[in-house]
């Protein structure tokens, strides 16, 4: 029998956040007695403002040690409101108290953004520089991976049905037909997102209860969410509001806080 993803519901969004900078610190902490950087995977949407509420006033954010890299991102300039990258310096970053130590960022290369093939390739040469600089390994680790569920249950820019979720040998890839505008993007690989130390989806909103009912009730329709629950068996932990799974029959878990 499979094992199931650790599901946590909160009533809102605001009642989320503290458990979720718990979580955050944890994984923080174990990655900083590994090695001497937090790495660290984001996608964008409406995840990057729930990491702002999580963040920003609590203590033990060692944020000049965060590696922060993006799960996906739309290849458009960094001032694009479609930027990932630009999300997270709006609506986190310059957040930060003055003389916050800064977290190193890997953005896309905007000389790259018209070849979505020459900009996978350049991203997936920053993660190898970064994971495997003194050892060859097949895919990277991520200490942490805090993803977003889109509506049709896409993660990441992997897309149900589409053929990038059979991409078993790149790191990063490239698409030029994303369902979902902008369509010229690069992804992180489903291999290389289920290969994460711990993988935390942050869902909230009414309007994700119907994706969210076939993700935990329908599994085998295998959507993008579904798979990762799947294939980072025992790694996966969801963060969701009450009004987001709403009629969806879930073993929700009660969120304790850790000593660290």
């Amino acid at each position: 029998m499979p094992t199931l993803p650790s599901i946590y519901v909160f009533n809102d969004a605001d009642a989320m956040a503290p458990a979720l900078a718990e979580y955050i610190l944890q994984a923080q902490a174990a990655a900083l007695q590994r090695h001497d950087a937090f790495k660290i995977g984001v996608s964008g949407g409406s995840l990057v403002a729930n990491l702002r509420k999580a963040l920003l006033h609590i203590e033990g954010i060692e944020w000049g040690k965060w590696q922060i890299f993006f799960a996906d991102e739309r290849l458009v300039p960094l001032d694009d409101p479609e930027s990932n990258y630009g999300l997270l310096k709006k609506d986190l970053l310059e957040y930060l108290p003055e003389g916050t130590p800064q977290p190193t960022v890997f953005h896309v290369d905007t000389v790259l953004i018209d070849d979505a093939l020459e900009a996978a390739d350049a991203y997936e040469k920053v993660l190898i520089k970064s994971f495997a600089a003194k050892d060859s390994v097949r895919l990277p680790s991520f200490d942490l991976l805090l993803l977003g569920c889109g509506p049709d249950g896409h993660t990441c820019s992997l897309f149900p049905g589409h053929e990038l979720l059979r991409e078993n040998v790149a790191w990063v890839a490239a698409i030029e037909d994303s369902p979902k505008p902008p369509p010229r993007r690069i992804t992180l690989t489903l291999p290389v997102v289920t290969h994460s130390l711990r993988i935390a989806f942050v869902a909230t909103g009414g309007s994700k209860a119907e994706v969210l009912k076939t993700i935990f009730e329908d599994p085998d329709a295998g959507l993008p969410c579904s798979l990762v629950n799947e294939g980072a068996r025992g790694k996966v932990t969801w963060f969701v509001d009450a009004p987001a799974v709403q009629g969806v029959a879930i073993q929700k878990k009660e969120w304790k806080s850790p000593s660290l």
